[in-house]
C-alpha cells in the first residue's frame, strides 16, 4: 500500500526522500509528497498523480533541510487529491505526520477534535493522527507518541517529525511494515528495504508496539511503556542491482526472465538448503488436515498445490481466502497445520488469518519471500521463497519460488507419511531439478508467445478454462491478464462450461484452453468445441494440445513436465501472454491503475 521514506541525517534529506518514493513507487499510490524541517517551520509539497509531477514542484520551488519525511498514497479515506495527499501537519504547525494503515476510530475521534475548535483540511483518517498527536504534545515527543497511539484503533506504520525537535525523527508501528536504515551519514525509516538500499543494506525490522527515536548520530528504541529496547540491526543479503530493470522496459518482463534462477535456487534450497532444514522440523504425521490461506495469487498457488499435497500425501486439503478465514470461525486445532502463503509477509487479512490460526491452536508455517516480515516473525515454522526483491506489481517469480516449495513441501511430507518410496521422491526431485531448464526454454521463445498477444489488444473478455491442475493455473492467467491489461477475464472449470459460463460466449470472444493432463486432454477439447462452435476463437497452452485443431485454435506448446508440475510451466506462458498484451495496449505494466504490491489494509 502507501510507501513511507523518512530521513535525518547530514545531507540534504529532499533529494534523498525523492529517490526513496521512486523505490517505492511499486506499492501503487496516486499521490505523493513530502516535508521538510525547514528553518522557518515545516515546508510541504503534496502533489496528485505521478512523482515525476512532484518532483516538477519541486525542481521550480527547491526545498532543503536536513530532516524529512515523504509518503506516496494509495487512496482509502478521501479522494486522491492534492489536499488528501501526505505528509500532513497539524493545524499549529507543531507535528507532521506520513501514515500507512487505516485508523478505523477516526471519525469518533475526528468528531471529538473538532468539538474542541480543530479545523481538518483533509477527509482522510490518517491527518486525525497529526491533529491528535497536537493536542497531545506538552514539550515530550516520546510521550506525545505515546498518548497519540494509545488512542489509536487500527493499523499504523508512522513517521513523525517535531518542529520543535529539528534533529529527531520518529517512527512507530502496528500492523504495517516499517524498517529503520543505518548509513554513515544518517538513518531512515522506510516501508521496504529498496527505499533505502542505495545507502545501505543495514536494517533493523520494528516490531508492533516499538518506537524508534532517530537522529544523525544514531536509532534508540523503546517499548510503548517507554522501556528501552535493545534491538540488532540485520544485512540485507541481495545488492540494489536486483531491484533495478537492466535494461528491461519493464520490471515485469525482468522478472518474469529471471524465473529459471529463482527456480534452481527455490529447489536447491529443498534439497539441501534451508527449505529442506525447515520442511524436516515438521511432523507431517500430526495433521490430519492442512489448510492454505492466502490472498490474491498467493491463494492461486495454494489451489495448485492443493491438488499434489492430495494426490501425493493423500491429506485432506482446504484452501481459503484469508480475508474470509479470518472471519468463518474455521474449525482448526492442534492436529492442522495452517500453510500462510505470501509474498511480502505484510498481507493484513494473511496477518490476521495467522493469528487466527495461532488463537486456535494450530500449528502454522509461512511460505513467505521476505525476511523480517511480520508473517514470517509470528508463525511457528518458515520457509522463504529466495525470489529477491520484486517490484512490478504483479507478481511472476515470487508466484512460481511459491509454486516450487509448495511441492517440495508435498514431496517431503508424502515421503515422511510412507505414500512414497524413496526411489518415488528420488524420481519427483528430478523431475523438480529439471523444470528451471524447461522453463528456461520457454523463455527462449518469446517472439512466439508475443505474437499469440499481438491479437488480442481488442477483446472486451478473455476466458481461462482448465481441468484439475490446469484449471487451477487457469486462475493465475486469468487474474494475471485483468491486472494488467483492463481485459475483463474469468476462469473457469472446463466441466462447469455448460452450466451457465458457456451463455457469454459470442462471436470471437477468446478461450485460453490450458491442456497439461494428457488423461483430460479429451474432455478439455471437448470443451475447446463446444465454444468454438459458438464463435470463439481458441487459444491451447499446454504440452497436451491436440495435434490437429479446428481453423479457430491456435496453440502455444509447452515443454513436457510431470502433470502435477506442469502449472510451473503453465504460468511462463501465461505471464508473458499477459505482459505482451499490455505492451501492446501501451500501459503502466509495472503500476496498474488502483492495485498496490502489498496489501495491508483490510
Amino acid at each position: 500500500m502507501c510507501g513511507i521514506i523518512g530521513y535525518v541525517g547530514y545531507e540534504n534529506a529532499v533529494p534523498i526522500i525523492l529517490e526513496g518514493l521512486k523505490k517505492l513507487e511499486y506499492r501503487g499510490y496516486d499521490s505523493a509528497g513530502i516535508a521538510v524541517c525547514g528553518r522557518d517551520g515545516f515546508d510541504v509539497v503534496k502533489q496528485k498523480g505521478r512523482l515525476d509531477a512532484l518532483e516538477a514542484r519541486l525542481e521550480a520551488a527547491p526545498l532543503s533541510g536536513h530532516m524529512g519525511i515523504g509518503h506516496t498514497r494509495w487512496a482509502t479515506h478521501g479522494e486522491p487529491s492534492d489536499a488528501n495527499s501526505h505528509p500532513h501537519v497539524g493545524s499549529r504547525s507543531k507535528i507532521a505526520v506520513v501514515h500507512n494503515g487505516i485508523i478505523e476510530n477516526y471519525q469518533r475521534l475526528k468528531a471529538r477534535l473538532e468539538q474542541k475548535g480543530i479545523r481538518f483540511a483533509s477527509q482522510t483518517d490518517s491527518e486525525v493522527v497529526a491533529q491528535l498527536a497536537e493536542t497531545c504534545y506538552d514539550g515530550d515527543i516520546m510521550e506525545t507518541v505515546v498518548k497519540a497511539v494509545g488512542r489509536l484503533e487500527g493499523s499504523y506504520a508512522l513517521g513523525i517529525m517535531c518542529l520543535d525537535r529539528p534533529d529527531t525523527l520518529i517512527a512507530v508501528k502496528k500492523d504495517n511494515p516499517l524498517i529503520i536504515g543505518v548509513a554513515a551519514h544518517g538513518l531512515f525509516i522506510a516501508s521496504d528495504v529498496p527505499a533505502v538500499l542505495r545507502h545501505t543494506n543495514l536494517v533493523y525490522y520494528l516490531n508492533d508496539g516499538e518506537i524508534a527515536v532517530l537522529n544523525k548520530d544514531g536509532a534508540r528504541f523503546y517499548s510503548l511503556d517507554r522501556e528501552p529496547l535493545q534491538k540488532h540491526p540485520e544485512t540485507v543479503t541481495w545488492s540494489l542491482d536486483s531491484a533495478e530493470k537492466g535494461g528491461y522496459p519493464h520490471f515485469m518482463l525482468k522478472e518474469i526472465m529471471e524465473q529459471p534462477k529463482v527456480l534452481r535456487d527455490t529447489v536447491q534450497s529443498a534439497v539441501s538448503g534451508e527449505a529442506k532444514a525447515a520442511a524436516d522440523s515438521l511432523d507431517p504425521a500430526r495433521f490430519d488436515k492442512i489448510v492454505m490461506t492466502a490472498c490474491g495469487s498467493a491463494y492461486n498457488a495454494g489451489v495448485a498445490a492443493r491438488y499434489v499435497f492430495e494426490k501425493l500425501c493423500r491429506v485432506p486439503v482446504e484452501v481459503e481466502l484469508a480475508s474470509e478465514f479470518r472471519y468463518k470461525d474455521a474449525i482448526i486445532g492442534e492436529k492442522t497445520l495452517v500453510i500462510l502463503i505470501s509474498q511480502s509477509g505484510e498481507t493484513a487479512d494473511t496477518i490476521a488469518a495467522m493469528r487466527e490460526a495461532n488463537a486456535k491452536g494450530a500449528v502454522t508455517l509461512s511460505i513467505v519471500n521476505a525476511v523480517g516480515s511480520t508473517v514470517a516473525k509470528e508463525t511457528a515454522h518458515t520457509i522463504y521463497t529466495l525470489a529477491g526483491p520484486e517490484i512490478a506489481v504483479a507478481t511472476t517469480k515470487a508466484f512460481s519460488a511459491q509454486l516450487a516449495l509448495l511441492y517440495m513441501l508435498a514431496i517431503s511430507f508424502a515421503y515422511k507419511l510412507g505414500r512414497l518410496s524413496e526411489t518415488e521422491r528420488d524420481a519427483l526431485t528430478d523431475e523438480m531439478k529439471a523444470l528451471p531448464g524447461k522453463a528456461e526454454a520457454l523463455l527462449g521463445r518469446t517472439d512466439e508467445i508475443q505474437h499469440c498477444a499481438a491479437g488480442c489488444i481488442a477483446y472486451k473478455s478473455i476466458f481461462f478454462i482448465g481441468r484439475n491442475v490446469d484449471y487451477a493455473i487457469a486462475l493465475e492467467g486469468s487474474l494475471k491478464l485483468k491486472e494488467i491489461s483492463y481485459i475483463h477475464s474469468e476462469a473457469y472449470a472446463g466441466g462447469e462450461l455448460k452450466h451457465g459460463t458457456i451463455s457469454l460466449i459470442e462471436d470471437n470472444t477468446l478461450v485460453v484452453a490450458l491442456s497439461n493432463c494428457e488423461r483430460l486432454a479429451p474432455k478439455i477439447m471437448s470443451n475447446a468445441e463446444q465454444v468454438a462452435s459458438r464463435g470463439a476463437r481458441v487459444l491451447f497452452v499446454g504440452s497436451c494440445a491436440p495435434a490437429e485443431m479446428g481453423d479457430r485454435m491456435s496453440v502455444i506448446r509447452l515443454p513436457a513436465a510431470h502433470e502435477l508440475f506442469s502449472p510451473s510451466l503453465s504460468v511462463v506462458a501465461l505471464q508473458l501472454f499477459s505482459y505482451y498484451v499490455a505492451a501492446n495496449k501501451g500501459l503502466d505494466i509495472d503500476k496498474p491503475r488502483n492495485l498496490a504490491k502489498s496489501v495491508t489494509v483490510e
